[in-house]
């Protein structure tokens, strides 16, 4: 077994060096094919060297944009999906936190089939959903507004159902100590459960920020308002041009520059998460 380890080192570091070569390589294509000209995809051959237009891509992306394509620029684009990740992501945890202090804290008839009544609606497909919900957000009259983007979706029964499974773990104790020195339950959740849940809440927001930014379906259907348009809706407009070849340069640059927020999120949010794993191991 000890002959084998420099064997097997050797093949873990080739899984790994091919496994992020596979990860980074389209984004490397996506910002070579961002620095090119337009004429330079006309043979359908995508360069692999970096090109001298990259400066003009990205300036125009962010000044005028594709108006060819119905796009407006990527900046007030990216600000509605900044400002619909925000919210999405927000919105869940509180109203998912919230949930999982109230079905774990407080007694209540039929609390438990509450909280499955939560948990089956992971078993209804998105597709299910839209036709009803885009009725009720038409008749409430929340059509091209940040409402009609984020409120419908910021129940979730996943985040509920984590927030409940750590709440369980929390000792009993914990809460009798809180009774004793007078805390209500809102102040034992607001000083204890809270900090306690900082990784929790750390993780969950990376994952919703990110699914809230890459939403396209949704806002596809509520908005016709070019000032609604979401960063992922503009992308898909710029790619599917109708009667010309898209100009794939700059839809790279819409690519690259989309892809940046939920990077700098991740990274961000990154020390916390790991600070909090460390705390809990203490």
């Amino acid at each position: 077994m000890v002959e084998n380890r420099p064997f097997l080192n050797f093949l873990a570091h080739l899984v790994l060096i091919i496994g992020v070569t596979i990860v980074v390589f389209p984004v490397y294509v996506a910002f070579i094919a961002s620095s090119h000209g337009p004429n330079d995809f006309l043979s359908g051959v995508v360069p692999l060297t970096p090109g001298s237009h990259i400066i003009e891509n990205y300036s125009t992306m962010l000044s005028s944009g594709m108006t060819s394509s119905g796009a407006p620029p990527i900046g007030p684009m990216m600000i509605n999906s900044l400002i619909m990740a925000v919210g999405v992501a927000v919105g869940k945890i509180i109203i998912s936190i919230l949930s999982a202090f109230a079905i774990v804290y407080f007694r209540f008839p039929f609390r438990t089939l509450a909280f499955w009544m939560i948990f089956i609606t992971l078993m209804l497909p998105v597709e299910v959903r839209i036709v009803p919900t885009y009725k009720v957000v038409a008749d409430l009259g929340m059509l091209n507004n940040y409402g009609g983007l984020i409120i419908p979706l910021i129940a979730s029964a996943t985040a509920t159902f984590l927030f409940r499974q750590f709440f369980l773990t929390v000792p009993d104790e914990l809460m009798e100590a809180a009774r004793v020195d007078g805390a209500g339950p809102m102040k034992f959740f607001r000083d204890i459960l809270l900090p306690l849940s900082i990784t929790n809440i750390a993780a969950l927001f990376i994952i919703l920020f990110v699914l809230g930014w890459n939403q396209y379906l949704w806002p596809l259907i509520i908005t016709t308002d070019q000032s609604f348009y979401t960063v992922v809706m503009g992308i898909q407009r710029m790619a599917a041009v109708a009667d010309a070849e898209p100009r794939w340069n700059l839809v790279m640059a819409a690519v690259i520059l989309a892809a940046l927020p939920p990077v700098l999120v991740i990274v961000a949010m990154q020390r916390l998460f790991v600070k909090g794993l460390v705390e809990t191991e203490k």
